[in-house]
């Protein structure tokens, strides 16, 4: 080997070993750094694993802090809910009570008026128990009186006819008769088959009368009303429509038309109830006509009364027809009276007119004759101790004239004119 060779070796050597003293060089340098680097990263790792401790503790303490708050919140929210629940709820129920307050106003007043009601009906009821216990008690005594007007009208003609005179009497009276003037009762009358005396006599306006017979034989009828059997009441009807038969043949044969020079020809057969004759009717519808083909004119009560509410009527006529003619006389008197009384009213006058005529002139020969002489004294300053002649006027006004004059009975009738 060369000597370039051993010094190409040992600068290849020292190249080698230059070269392991700075790869030494690096690799401790570099082992520096890595140290270091990784004394740097467990430092930023520790300083990370700290901030994440902080970061956990600040995570925590949020956590806290956010729960609490939120509890805080919660409850401000639940307090704040309820309050505006309740402050709603006041609302509504406000709302409620305003709309509700007019339908309770209109139950309140409901509610009073079926009080009111109540009580009316209370008062009512109670009122209408006494007038039923007090119709109760007035249909008893009724039943009774019927009961008693039955039993007396069974005892006989005489009590049966003495109440259909009463009846009469009174249909007459509520028709606005009067007895002993419009009407007359039992008076007698003299015929050649004897002295007979009606029930009634009517007195009619310009004197004629027409008579009234009341007929009341109610024994069969009252039987035939208290018979059980169909039979019986029938047999009791037409025993009472032959009774009533009889009293029209009966009443037509007296013809009390003949015994007044002023009379209708016909009687009034007067039966005091019209279910008396409605019951004759109906077993034998002819009656009526039987009985007016004998001049007998049936009436019951309430036929009577209009009958004798026309003799009122025809009575109030007349006697208004006779104050008419009264008046009329007083209205002649009168008017004499006023013509007599005009004659001296215009005699009067004429005198009067005369009387201002005289005046007048007696006015006119003073104030020229006498009066121009006095003042001449006033001329010549004669004392006349303050007194002035006066000055005399004449009456110019005339009387006013009667214009109308008439005759009555030869005598005259002066009326005032129209002249103002």
């Amino acid at each position: 080997m060369n000597f370039l060779d051993s010094a190409m070796l040992e600068i290849i050597a020292a190249g080698l070993a230059i070269a392991f003293v700075a790869a030494l060089f690096l690799w401790q340098r570099e082992r520096g750094a890595v140290i270091r680097l990784q004394a740097e990263l467990n430092a930023a790792g520790e300083r990370v694993q700290a901030q994440e401790q902080a970061r956990e503790a600040m995570g925590e303490f949020l956590q806290a802090q956010a729960a609490q708050s939120a509890n805080a919140v919660a409850e401000e929210l639940v307090k704040r809910a309820d309050e505006s629940f309740k402050n709603r709820e006041l609302l509504a129920q406000a709302r409620i009570e305003a709309q509700l307050k007019p339908v309770a106003d209109t139950l309140a007043k409901f509610e009073k008026q079926v009080q009111d009601a109540e009580k009316v009906r209370a008062e009512e009821t109670g009122g209408l128990k006494q007038q039923i216990t007090q119709l109760l008690e007035a249909s008893m005594a009724t039943q009774s009186e019927a009961r008693k007007l039955s039993a007396a009208l069974r005892r006989g003609a005489g009590v049966q006819g003495r109440w259909g005179e009463q009846m009469l009497r009174n249909v007459l009276e509520m028709a606005g008769l009067v007895a002993r003037i419009d009407f007359e009762e039992q008076a007698s009358t003299d015929t050649d088959e004897g002295r007979r005396r009606p029930d009634v006599i009517v007195r009619l306006p310009g004197g004629g009368v027409f008579v009234i017979d009341a007929k009341c034989s109610l024994n069969a009828y009252l039987e035939a009303q208290d018979a059980v059997e169909e039979v019986a009441r029938e047999a009791g009807i037409l025993r009472h429509t032959q009774s009533v038969r009889g009293h029209i043949q009966g009443l037509s044969q007296k013809a009390y038309w003949d015994q007044f020079d002023a009379s209708p020809d016909f009687v009034v057969m007067f039966v005091p109830g019209d279910g008396f004759l409605a019951a004759a009717l109906e077993r034998s519808p002819e009656l009526m006509t039987e009985a007016m083909e004998k001049k007998v004119i049936l009436a019951t009560p309430s036929t009577l009364f209009a009958l004798c509410k026309a003799v009122s009527y025809g009575w109030r006529v007349e006697k208004q027809a006779l104050n008419a003619a009264h008046i009329a006389s007083l209205g002649r008197d009168l008017y004499k009276r006023i013509a007599v009384m005009g004659g001296y009213v215009s005699q009067m006058g004429k005198a009067l007119d005369a009387a201002v005529g005289k005046y007048n002139q007696f006015v006119g020969s003073l104030e020229t004759q006498v009066m121009s002489q006095a003042r001449k004294f006033e001329d010549l300053k004669v004392d006349h101790e303050g007194k002035a002649l006066p000055q005399l006027e004449a009456v110019e006004t005339g009387l006013r004239p009667l214009a109308k004059l008439a005759v009555v009975d030869n005598e005259p009738l002066v009326a005032v004119s129209n002249q103002p």
